[in-house]
């Protein structure tokens, strides 16, 4: 039994919503069996910054970012599944890993 694993990251949550519908849509319309989206735990990466480089270091900016996470595992592919994943057309924003 085959499987392939795909994980889809990106920073807005809506964007990689929709890679996932779309990813899955293609693997079920070439006869392939989905198991998920699963979405895994957020990456958040924060920084504090002085504002100004010499007084007052009390003040600070505080800067976030925040990475989403989906996995998605296709069951029994077939040469038609991983043709249809290599010539999907994804949003901008959104990398995917396929093994």
């Amino acid at each position: 039994m085959q499987k392939i694993r795909v994980k889809i990251r990106g920073y807005d949550h809506r964007v990689v919503d929709k890679a996932t519908a779309q990813i899955a849509r293609t693997v079920i319309d070439t006869g392939a069996k989905v198991k998920g989206p699963v979405p895994l735990p957020n990456r958040v990466w924060k920084v504090a910054v002085h504002r100004s480089p010499h007084i007052d270091a009390k003040s600070k900016e505080h800067f976030g970012m925040v990475v989403h996470s989906r996995l998605i595992d296709i069951v029994e592919p077939n040469s038609k599944t991983i043709e249809a994943l290599t010539h999907i057309q994804l949003p901008a924003g959104v990398d995917i890993v396929i093994k």
